[in-house]
């Protein structure tokens, strides 16, 4: 399945670059902690590119699924504002649609978005539900985690439908993932295709999206495991660079001098050489030859000077944008008028399929 993804994303990113009016991206992330690099690599870059060559781009904040799996949800507020303020120095232009600008908003403020997604919660069974694996993932994290739910919430249970509803209802065409979300996306192609052959008579009444994944669709963190928030082994895109050099030398290694690039043997290594290539625009392989037999200590500098030197064009305008509060209020408004309008005319349209309302 995932070369299967991997060669249409390839294709989907040849018809986007012939004809960018015919798709929409909807994609966005939970503010429950700073994103880090492995957001930027694996979604960040691609809404970005995908702005540039002109799809409109909808980025949703969804506060709403902060309380999932956790009862202190923490500073909401102050998160969301971090996310718009990483998705802005990433590159993402907010905007008028007509202007080439993107939507960023808030679940919050989008209550049609909720509307939509109580519509799909009768798409799927409880057990296809449960058997998702990013559900299992998430909710074993959350037991682990001080302050975590113990049991899975109904919000928990239904997250893929609720992320359903953030593509569906502003009836976006690509959203931009990690390998990690392909199941997530593959419930809303499911909840898309069931409510049009049921209502729609085989018709268009929702849009079935696509996932389009990125040169990096899985970076591991410094522990070897995969990058997370809540893992501990993250380098957040607002660390400074002392802070980055102190996360990668704390990076597992191994006891071998010689540096090359031996994923199944040498997974630790492999992960590190994978990062500095991501930044630096060189192959593993490359920099594995370029580290040669300076073993860890060099391997560990090269690093950090890759991803330091990658992200400090991000990290200064993230720093220009910090006090420009009005700014931020105003792009969050924004967003909430265009995605309100979208979901609303799909709220309209599904009801209208069902038979319902009147």
């Amino acid at each position: 399945p995932l070369e299967n993804a991997r060669r249409r994303s390839a294709d989907l990113l040849a018809e986007v670059h012939a004809d960018p009016g015919r798709f929409r991206v909807v994609t966005g992330d939970r503010p429950t902690g700073p994103l880090h690099l492995g957001h930027l690599l694996g979604t960040l870059v691609n809404r970005v590119a995908l702005q540039r060559d002109g799809v409109e781009v909808f980025v949703v904040i969804a506060d709403h699924q902060v309380t999932t799996d956790r009862d202190d949800p923490g500073d909401v507020r102050g998160a969301v504002r971090d996310l718009l303020l990483d998705n802005l120095a990433a590159g993402l232009e907010p905007g008028p649609a007509e202007r080439g600008g993107a939507a960023v908003f808030v679940h919050s403020a989008v209550p049609a978005l909720h509307q939509v997604f109580v519509l799909l919660l009768g798409l799927v069974t409880e057990a296809e539900l449960r058997r998702n694996p990013t559900v299992k993932a998430e909710a074993a994290a959350a037991r682990a985690r001080p302050g975590g739910h113990r049991a899975v919430s109904g919000l928990l249970l239904t997250y893929p439908v609720h992320q359903a509803a953030d593509v569906l209802s502003c009836r976006g065409t690509l959203v931009p993932v990690g390998q990690d979300q392909l199941p997530h996306l593959e419930i809303a192609r499911t909840v898309a295709r069931r409510c049009n052959e049921r209502f729609g008579g085989g018709g268009p009444v929702l849009v079935e999206p696509e996932p389009l994944l990125s040169p990096v669709p899985l970076l591991a963190g410094t522990d070897g495991r995969k990058m997370s928030k809540s893992a501990g082994n993250s380098i957040a895109l607002r660390a400074s660079e002392d802070e980055t050099a102190r996360l990668v030398r704390s990076a597992r290694t191994d006891a071998e001098r010689r540096i090359t690039f031996e994923p199944d043997r040498r997974p630790e290594v492999a992960a590190l050489l994978v990062t500095a290539a991501a930044c630096s625009g060189a192959t593993p392989e490359a920099v594995a030859e370029e580290v040669g037999d300076g073993g860890a200590v060099r391997l560990k500098a090269v690093v950090t000077e890759a991803v330091n030197e990658h992200l400090r064009p991000l990290r200064r305008r993230r720093r220009e944008l910090e006090g420009a509060d009005d700014h931020l209020r105003s792009v969050l408004a924004a967003g909430a008028e265009r995605a309100n309008e979208a979901a609303g005319g799909t709220v309209a349209r599904v009801l209208e399929a069902m038979g319902l309302g009147v």
